[in-house]
C-alpha cells in the first residue's frame, strides 16, 4: 500500500454512493397519502433524506403537513412507508455517475470498500444484493447495526467499520452530509464530501477535508490527504 495512502475508504449510501431519492420519494408519498398530506416534489425528498427513515418521514409530514400527526397515525404510515420501500427498493435507485469506475480503480490499488449508512443495515444489506453490489464490501454497516444510539453522527460504526474490514493501513470516509463528515471527525478519518448528495446544507459548510463534484475526482483527492 506504499503507492497509496489509505487501505479502506468507507463511503454513506443514500446521496453519495447510490441514487436512492426516486425509490424513497414514492414510498414517502405513499405513507403520507395515509395521513392526507401533500406529496414531495423531487426537490423536496433530496433535502429530506438523512438520519434514517423515521427522521425522513417526520421532515416530509414538517415540508407538506399542517403540523405534527399523532403518534398513532404516525407509525401506521411509518409501516407503509417500510412495506412499500422493501417491495421497491431498487426500482430507480442506481449508483451516481462514475462510481462503478471508481470502485473497480480502487479495488485494482488493493483498497477494501465498506458501506457505513444510517439506513437499516437489512435494508441496505437488500438494495445492494438487488443491484449487484454487495459482494465489494469488506464491511457493511446500518444505522442498527450496533444499537440506534450509535448511528451517525457518533463516531462508533466508523471504528467498527475499520476493525470489520480488517484493513492493514489508514481509513477516510466518503459523505454528503453532516451525519458523515461529523461522524469521520469523531472517529479521526479524513473526510471527502460529494457535492452531488441529498445536500441538507451547501457542500461547502461540512467541514469536510475535500469536496469532489464527481467520482472521477475521488482517487485524485484520496492521494492529497494525509492519512489520520
Amino acid at each position: 500500500m506504499s503507492h497509496f495512502p489509505f487501505a479502506l475508504v468507507g463511503f454513506d449510501l443514500d446521496g453519495t454512493l447510490i441514487d436512492t431519492s426516486e425509490d424513497l420519494r414514492i414510498a414517502c408519498n405513499v405513507a403520507l397519502k395515509l395521513g392526507s398530506i401533500a406529496p414531495l416534489a423531487p426537490e423536496q425528498i433530496r433535502s429530506a433524506i438523512g438520519g434514517g427513515a423515521r427522521r425522513m418521514l417526520e421532515r416530509g409530514i414538517e415540508f407538506n403537513g399542517s403540523g405534527p400527526v399523532a403518534p398513532e397515525l404516525f407509525e401506521a404510515m411509518f409501516d407503509a412507508f417500510l412495506e412499500h420501500y422493501q417491495a421497491n427498493i431498487a426500482v430507480h435507485s442506481r449508483p451516481f455517475p462514475g462510481a462503478l469506475e471508481m470502485m473497480d480503480a480502487l479495488d485494482a490499488l488493493g483498497v477494501k470498500l465498506a458501506i457505513v449508512t444510517n439506513k437499516r443495515e437489512g435494508m441496505a444489506d437488500q438494495l445492494f444484493r438487488e443491484l449487484g453490489l454487495r459482494h465489494r464490501f469488506s464491511a457493511f454497516l446500518g444505522g442498527d447495526s450496533l444499537g440506534p444510539d450509535k448511528a451517525k453522527p457518533a463516531p462508533d460504526l466508523l471504528h467498527e467499520m475499520v476493525v470489520r474490514a480488517g484493513a492493514s493501513g489508514p481509513a477516510a470516509f466518503v459523505g454528503d452530509s453532516h451525519f458523515d463528515i461529523d461522524a469521520a471527525k469523531a472517529a479521526g478519518l479524513p473526510s471527502i464530501a460529494v457535492s452531488f448528495g441529498f445536500l441538507m446544507q451547501p457542500v461547502e459548510t461540512l467541514g469536510a477535508d475535500a469536496v469532489i463534484d464527481h467520482f472521477d475526482a475521488l482517487i485524485p483527492a484520496l492521494r492529497r490527504l494525509s492519512p489520520a
